[in-house]
């Protein structure tokens, strides 16, 4: 087995034609669409009633019809495989997919957007870096080491001196949950099985993430007044932090080459603050400016490294 590069969120082990800039621009478009998502999901929560459970719901059914359409209209659904290892695939995805976006939008329930984005995004990268060295039977090298004490300070000073409160314990908890669901999600789809798309892959993995969270969130209820303000998160939530996002940063991914993945799940929790702090008037203090700047940093260190390794 060759050595991989360390890296936070490793990529398809395909060596084919890759094309590092425009990859890496399309995982900086997935960084920042995915954080308008914490906001948008709240959102619709606080307006339309809905639980966290729905709201997961929505998203992945939502998400997965844009994104399977968006296949279909290409032609990538009619040359599937039909065996068992795309099944599985499909199957444990979608699994993943509904741990993940249900227990992160408890998370942003029990605590709040920031709280649960930086939390979530803290865990990810701590985990897909350990569960890469594992895997791949290596040390992590010292630049990728420096850039996780980096990135992980910086989200911790992002994310500042959170209030207290009784929920904060079981949010802070289903955010790691939500980070593992990811973790584990990014390290399954180092390799692909043989002739399966991604992007209709990933369509149908959404699909199948809905289907097993539609009995929770039916329970829960999923019914809504349909308004102006309630179908526009909707939609949002399906299209930009959802169908666009991971359709970018699957096809980011494979054009970037190893570790260039790290950017989005970065650039995520930062473009949840600035967010916050433009829309709700959140105080932007030395601390949080700071952790910016050492976000920045190690979304610039993976830049480099992912060019100089592709």
């Amino acid at each position: 087995m060759s050595a991989r590069p360390s890296s936070f969120l490793p990529a398809s082990s395909s060596a084919a034609a890759r094309n590092p800039r425009g990859g890496t621009g399309l995982l900086i478009l997935a960084g920042l669409l995915w954080g308008t998502g914490g906001l948008a999901g709240s959102l619709l929560a606080s307006r339309a009633g809905l639980s966290p459970l729905a709201v997961a719901a929505y998203r992945l059914l939502l998400g997965g019809i844009l994104i399977t359409a968006y296949a279909a209209a290409g032609g990538r659904l009619g040359i599937l495989p039909r065996g068992r290892a795309a099944l599985t695939r499909i199957t444990t995805s979608g699994l993943l997919l509904a741990i993940f976006q249900a227990a992160y939008f408890g998370a942003v329930a029990a605590t709040s957007v920031g709280m649960a984005t930086l939390t979530t995004m803290v865990g990810v990268t701590v985990m897909v870096t350990v569960g890469s060295a594992l895997l791949d039977r290596r040390r992590p090298s010292r630049r990728a080491l420096g850039t996780l004490v980096a990135a992980a300070s910086g989200l911790v000073l992002l994310l500042g001196s959170p209030t207290a409160g009784g929920h904060r314990v079981a949010g802070a908890a289903l955010a790691l949950l939500a980070a593992a669901g990811f973790a584990v999600l990014s390290l399954d789809r180092r390799e692909q099985p043989a002739g399966l798309d991604r992007i209709a892959s990933t369509g149908l993995s959404f699909l199948a993430g809905a289907a097993l969270l539609l009995p929770a969130g039916l329970v829960s209820g999923m019914t809504f007044q349909v308004r102006p303000d309630t179908l526009g998160a909707l939609l949002f939530l399906g299209l930009f932090p959802t169908a666009a996002a991971y359709t970018g940063y699957f096809a980011g991914l494979h054009r970037a080459g190893p570790g260039a993945g790290t950017i989005a799940v970065l650039l995520e929790p930062l473009t949840a603050t600035v967010l916050a702090v433009l829309l709700h008037g959140e105080h932007l203090d030395g601390r949080r400016i700071l952790g910016g700047l050492l976000v920045l940093i190690a979304v610039s260190i993976q830049q480099m490294a992912s060019r100089n390794t592709s």
